[in-house]
């Protein structure tokens, strides 16, 4: 048995996984995305048995897995899962197509229409570049005044990631949202991220608490995982003040250093064992 491991920056968790692989004396490779280079022929990754992405760039997990499964390698996740998931519209689109609650959601292409949007959903709305992650460049935006101004500035900027405007209903959180993690079939932990800031991410100073998983966060969660046909996604639930849950987004290469703190789980050995066990059936 084979497997790879694909990255672009080793982290905490990808230490983890390395250390889990090794007790496991599986055979297994890290394969640097800053030296890898495609060829048609395979170079010979097409003898890897699953390659695990852990890729910080979506562009590249994007056309790394499209070649991998080209040669028939199984990847973790998926081109297709990666393709969703790495666009919030993708996402939204695959949630819906699901009946999954999401949060309202408008898209817009020039920044009349956007502005139209914003104001029939009502302020506050949040302001989303389709691609990112981290709680980067997310902007609420709280009257007319200020989205004049924001639209402006992304049309000014241009590019794709800037002139497709993703808008979303802004929900008044209670301080924190629900983020849990998916492997397979199953819900491995739910924790909140508390936060003063609107922004709850642990990215951006959120901190971990533990969080009961109930039967309702499990079925949303692997609702919304099979909708993205993922093995292995993060899932951000937001609570409504009535108690309602709603799928916020999708993450596919999900960080978990801050769960860490507040569970007992071996999260990495979790996620080897579900790839060794995917190897094993590919055989």
């Amino acid at each position: 048995m084979q497997i790879g491991v694909l990255y672009s920056r080793v982290r905490v968790e990808e230490k983890l996984l390395f250390a889990a692989l090794q007790a496991r004396r599986v055979n297994y490779e890290r394969l640097d995305t800053r030296k890898v280079t495609l060829a048609l022929t395979g170079n010979g990754l097409n003898d890897y048995d699953v390659v695990l992405v852990r890729c910080l760039s979506h562009s590249r997990a994007y056309y790394l897995t499209r070649w991998l499964e080209s040669l028939g390698v199984t990847t973790i996740s998926s081109h297709h899962a990666i393709r969703t998931c790495g666009d919030k519209l993708l996402t939204s689109v695959a949630l819906k197509e699901a009946n999954i609650p999401i949060p309202e959601t408008r898209v817009a292409f020039t920044p009349e229409a956007a502005l139209s949007a914003i104001e029939a959903i009502g302020y506050p709305v949040v302001l989303k570049p389709l691609h990112g992650s981290w709680g980067r460049l997310l902007a609420r935006v709280s009257d007319h005044h200020a989205a004049e101004a924001l639209l402006e500035h992304k049309s000014t900027l241009g590019g794709t990631l800037h002139n497709v405007f993703y808008i979303q209903q802004y929900l008044d959180k209670p301080g924190r949202d629900i983020r849990t993690l998916v492997i397979g079939d199953e819900v491995v932990y739910a924790i909140y991220r508390r936060s003063d800031h609107w922004i709850t991410n642990t990215a951006s100073g959120g901190e971990a608490c533990s969080c009961p998983l109930t039967s309702q966060i499990t079925e949303l969660s692997l609702a919304a995982a099979r909708a993205v046909h993922a093995d292995i996604v993060a899932v951000d639930l937001l609570e409504t003040v009535d108690g309602f849950l709603l799928v916020n987004e999708v993450n596919h290469t999900p960080e978990f250093h801050g769960a860490m703190k507040v569970t007992n789980i071996d999260i990495a050995g979790r996620m080897v064992d579900f790839v060794l066990n995917l190897a094993r059936e590919a055989r």
